[in-house]
Formats: C-alpha cells, structure tokens, sequence
C-alpha cells in the first residue's frame, strides 16, 4: 500500500525541486518506455534532473531504462519526460509510480502519455507495428488505490485513455500517412512471459496487446485527476503467435529497430497538443 506519511513529504519536495530548476509546470508528461526513449533526443531546450533528486520518484532497475526526468519542449509544446518507470513485478508492489505521478499532478501536470513495449496479439499489428490505447484489461486484478481512505479512490475508468485525445491521435497519424492501430492493452504481471494458454485466453477476452506496465499507471493519474493517453510500440508477436522464443533481450533488441519510428511519431504528437485543449 502507498505510505502517504512518507509521500506527504516527499510530494511536496519533489515539486518545489522541479519548480526551482525548469519554472512551472508543462501540461504534458510523457512516460517512455522500452523503444521510445529516442524522443528524449527530440526535446529542445532540454535540462535534466536524475530521480535521486526527486525523494517521490522511484529508482527502477531495469536494462534499458535511465532514471531521469528531461524537460523542454517540442515544437511549442512544453513537455516532461520521465525516462524510467517502476514495474509491479520489481517489489510486487502495484503503487511504485505513485510519488511520481502525484507529484506531476501537484506540480500542475494536466496528462500523462504513457508508452510501452508489447506484445503483439493480432497478425494484422506485426513487431514494428504502434497502437493507441483504448483500454485495458487489468488481468491480475491489482489496483494501487487499495488502502487509500474515503470515496475518491472508487475511481471511473470507462474512457480512462481519452477519447477526444485518441480521435486527435488517429486523425494526425492519418495525415502523417502512419499506420496506427487502435485496441486493448492487458497487463500481465510478470516477470515471467505469458504462456500460449494465457495468450489465448488474453485475446479471447478481447485484448490486442499484452505487457508488464501502464495498467498501475493509468489508475494512479485518473485517481489524481490526471488525463491519459497511450500508445504501445509491438516488439514481438505475443506467446505461441511465432517460433520465435520470448526474451528480454528480444524486446529490446526489436523496440531499438523500431524506436526511430515510434519516438518521430510521439514527438509530432506532443507537438500538435499545443492547439488542443487540455
């Protein structure tokens, strides 16, 4: 459970701490994970602040994640850039994100775009492939708001990935002439890969994609009041969808090819929320 005690304090400091060096707040944070880690390259203007700076943020310990938060802009949207996200499957502990996206929020934040690598579950979305989330499966049925007090944590998440945004994110990918699919992310807790019977199942139930984050994430922001975005970068076909065994040097190695692409794509689309209201 989240220790408000110990975030009581730490919030606080992490916020005057990223007021005092990049000023207030962007309205966009963006969570990079595996294969999009290009777009930090993108930013102008940049500073950067490590996550030991930061007493809310967490200290993941993953290959191929770097633990700093970059800050500036693209194009004339400001935005901040978490490079590095704590994984359930670390502690067992769902609420590792907490501090950080609390603190954005009380910093003035006012999105959260999350990206991940997947899984692939549909032929039609091959590795290579991008998806905009619509909505997600949460199948270990772990939630970060256990513990918290009174009615706000009995949190709405019809539409938890925003729909207006979602329409905004099709229509620049249409006229970008990218192909951007559309579908249902299911979190699996890992660190273990699925196996093809829970892959079945996964798809049986509708999902299109599968991976190990963004579900706990995604729950915290709405609980903060936060809007969401999502978008998955396919790094393989998901288990007993190819012969091709399951590692985690794969998804590196296939998020790495495919990162160019994907981070071009999450740049133009910060860029363009500065004429959308948020």
């Amino acid at each position: 459970m989240i220790d408000h005690q110990k975030l009581g304090v730490a919030i606080p400091a992490s916020v005057e701490k990223l007021q005092s060096l990049f000023g207030d707040a962007p309205e966009v944070a963006v969570v990079l994970g595996s294969g999009w880690a290009g777009a930090a390259s993108l930013v102008q203007d940049a500073k950067s602040l490590a996550y030991t700076e930061l007493p809310a943020f967490p200290q993941p310990k993953v290959e191929g994640h770097v633990n700093e938060v970059v800050v500036g802009r693209l194009g004339e949207q400001r935005v901040i850039m978490l490079r590095g996200r704590a994984h359930t499957y670390e502690s067992g502990e769902c609420t590792g994100m907490a501090g950080a996206i609390r603190t954005l929020k009380a910093w003035g934040v006012k999105l959260l775009l999350q990206t991940n690598a997947s899984g692939s579950l549909r032929s039609h979305m091959p590795p290579g492939s991008l998806m905009l989330i619509a909505d997600h499966i949460n199948a270990p049925q772990r939630s970060p708001l256990v513990g918290e007090p009174g009615s706000g944590r009995f949190v709405d998440m019809v539409g938890a990935y925003d729909p207006e945004l979602r329409r905004h994110a099709l229509q620049l990918a249409k006229n970008e002439g990218l192909m951007l699919g559309e579908g249902t992310y299911c979190w699996a807790l890992g660190p273990q890969f699925e196996t093809a019977a829970e892959i079945r199942m996964f798809a049986a139930w509708g999902a299109d994609a599968v991976g190990m984050s963004t579900v706990p994430e995604t729950i915290l922001a709405r609980h903060a009041g936060l809007k969401v975005m999502g978008l998955a970068l396919m790094t393989n076909m998901a288990a007993g969808l190819s012969a091709e065994a399951l590692t985690h040097d794969l998804t590196l190695k296939q998020a790495q090819a495919s990162g160019e692409r994907a981070a071009s794509f999450l740049a133009q689309l910060v860029a363009s929320l500065k004429d959308v209201a948020l």
